[in-house]
Parts: C-alpha cells; structure tokens; sequence
C-alpha cells in the first residue's frame, strides 16, 4: 500500500491531479493492462491448439470485442459520478455520439446489424452497390473485402483490399452469392449458323452439360431442401437447359447451369472447350459469326462487269 500511496503522489504533482483522480487513472491503467495480458493468453492457447486460420481469426474477434465492452463499462463506473445502472450510462454515452460522431455511430449501428442479421460472414462472396467481393475481415466500423471484378473478366480477384463503412448496409442493396444457395446459375452463348442442325447442336449442348453438372445438380436439391424451412427458395428445376433464339446472324443456343461462384470462369473455360472438341466432330454444325450477304434485283444483273458487287470489309461473303 505504500509503494501504491508512493505512486499516488508522485503522479499527483507531476500531472497536477488530486488523489482520487490519481487512483482512478492507476486503476484504469491496470485494468486495461490486466485485459490485453489476459486476452494474449488465451489466443496463445488459441493458436497453440489449433492451426485453423477460421478459428484463430473468430477467437480474435471475438476476445477484442469482450475487452472493448468491459474497458468501457467498468472504466466508465469508475469515473462516472453516481453510476448506479447501465442505463444512466448508456446515455451519456450515446448523447455525446449522436452529437459529435455521427458517421462512427452510423457504423457501430451497422455492426450490430451485420453481428444480429448476418447478412454476409467472413468468407462469403457479396456485392455492396457496385462493389464486389470477399468478404475477410469485419471491424467495429469497418468491413474488408478482397476485391473481384472491376477490370478482371469473370468475377476474379483484382488483388485490392477495399474497406467499407458499415454504414453502408443502411443505404446499399447488398448481394450474397453464397447465403442460403451456395450456387449461382451462369450462361454462354453459343451461335451457329442457320444452314446448320441447330437441334443436333442443342443435344449436344445438353448433352455435355449433363455429363459435367450431374454432381453440382445434386449436390443443390440437398442445399434447397435443407434451406426451405429457413428461406422462401423457389427453385423448381436445377438441371442444365438450353434455350434457343434467332439472331441477326445465326440461330443462339444459350446453355444455363449451375456452378460454385468462385468457378465461375474456371467451369466456363471447361464448358467451351467441350464444346470446341465435340463441335469439330461434326460437318453440319458451324459457329455463326458477323456476315453481310449482297443479293442482286433481275434487272440489275446485266450491269457493268467492270462494277462488280464486293462485299464489305467488316465482315465475309457467304
């Protein structure tokens, strides 16, 4: 008690204080030091039992967040005069926010949203308005993504880390590829020409799609069903299809399956290069391309050999 008393006084002449204030400071400063120390033992614990990635960022979250919360309130009684309920607390607090820090109180609120609703957790591949990517980390005020899109073809990553407000929940529409239904349906294209079996290039487009999906097709009935007593998820037919329609320039089938959002271009890549192999196989099937065809009235046919119809540069003569 002496060396503390000792400490008490040497503090109050130097920062100018009287005793009572001195003790409240000391004892804040043990508090806060006694809850870093106890918070670094146990992710020690943590992390010397398991190597899971997951599980030592979720105890370090979790473990910053109960430090925060009892910093706040036992450090608060401490220094607030007649501190007799949380309540009183509480709204001192959130008075002098409302006022002063209105933005950082936009996104705590936003935190607790995302920590009650959970809208998107760590891991999930969501859209914030225009912004894409995964989520890997989720703060206070802040969430992280790693970044898709943007320049990069098929929804892969830009390598860019990009922090958001949690305030955004508020005013943006946000888009989980994976809550609920980790799959996402996806479509290509593929255009032949009307003098080819367009229905033989269908079955086989079905055909190929069969052959690769049948796994992802089952594996989603099993995901709809043990989802449909938590969300309304209408999904009647999750087989591969193809749909036919008539362009400017051949007849379009365009194939429609499902795939993980993250093989979105990888199963995309393995679709054309079937269809590539099983195309070249057959003579009456060729791919459509931008063409221009020039037909000649009866009465011009006799006009100036030297004049001949030439077809324009933009595109072949067939």
């Amino acid at each position: 008690m002496d060396f503390l008393n000792n400490i008490v006084e040497w503090s109050s002449g130097l920062l100018g204080l009287n005793p009572a204030d001195e003790t409240r400071l000391l004892k804040t400063i043990g508090i806060i030091l006694a809850l870093i120390i106890l918070r670094r033992i146990l992710l020690w614990v943590v992390y010397y039992r398991t190597k899971d990635v997951g599980v030592r960022y979720h105890w370090r979250k979790i473990t910053s967040y109960l430090v925060f919360v009892v910093i706040v309130f036992v450090v608060g009684s401490l220094w607030i005069k007649n501190f007799h309920s949380i309540s009183t607390y509480l709204g001192i607090v959130s008075a002098g926010l409302a006022i002063a820090l209105q933005a950082p109180l936009t996104n705590l609120a936003g935190w607790i949203f995302i920590m009650w609703r959970r809208p998107f957790a760590v891991g999930d591949r969501i859209q914030v308005g225009e912004l894409r990517g995964d989520v890997i980390d989720q703060g206070i005020f802040i969430f992280s993504v790693m970044e898709i899109g943007n320049w990069v073809d098929a929804e892969q990553s830009t390598g860019r880390v990009v922090h958001v407000p949690n305030g955004k929940v508020f005013s943006e529409h946000v888009s989980n590829y994976e809550e609920g239904f980790r799959y996402i349906w996806n479509e290509i294209t593929v255009r032949v020409t009307f003098e080819s079996d367009w229905e033989k290039a269908k079955a086989l487009l079905l055909d190929i799609c069969n052959r690769r999906d049948k796994a992802v097709t089952e594996a989603a009935e099993r995901e709809v069903k043990a989802v449909a007593g938590k969300m309304m998820i209408y999904l009647t037919k999750l087989t591969p299809i193809v749909y036919t329609a008539v362009k400017e320039w051949g007849v379009a089938l365009t194939v429609r399956y499902l795939c993980e959002p993250r093989n979105r271009r990888g199963s995309e890549q393995e679709m054309w290069e079937e269809v590539l192999r099983e195309i070249a196989k057959h003579d009456d099937i060729q791919f459509a391309y931008p063409t221009q065809r020039f037909f000649l009235r009866p009465s011009e046919q006799n006009t100036d050999s030297a004049n001949p119809v030439m077809p324009s540069s933009g595109g072949s003569d067939e």
